[in-house]
């Protein structure tokens, strides 16, 4: 499996930034996939997970209503919508296949970092 993050950057509080995960080597369709974030200093967290079909979404508390997690199987890509951005969310973005943490390191991107300054 391969997966590529894009779409990171710095935005001011209150911009948005729309980030994009690439997969191949896989079957996108057959598997949930998620979004992660690792700040400095700090675990990594799950920010959004999606089902194969999209039918159920679950994100975490501190970007619930901000952040939209979205996929289309047909380009490889799932997509992570960030609105209403907050110094807090500054953070290495992660891709990652499957709804659990997986701990095979093949199942993850190599991040995009997104940086909201205070």
């Amino acid at each position: 499996a391969q997966l590529v993050e894009f779409g990171g950057g710095m935005v001011e509080p209150g911009g948005s930034l729309n980030l994009s995960c690439v997969v191949s080597g896989f079957t996108l369709r057959s598997y949930s996939m998620a979004w992660y974030r690792q700040a400095p200093d700090k675990n990594r967290e799950l920010v959004a997970r999606i089902t194969t079909n999209s039918l159920y979404r679950d994100y975490a508390a501190s970007v619930k209503g901000r952040f939209t997690i979205s996929r289309d199987n047909a380009k490889n890509t799932v997509y992570l919508h960030m609105n209403n951005l907050k110094p807090e969310d500054t953070a290495l973005y992660y891709c990652s296949k499957g709804w659990s943490a997986s701990q095979n390191p093949g199942d993850w991107g190599q991040g995009t970092q997104v940086t909201v300054p205070s």
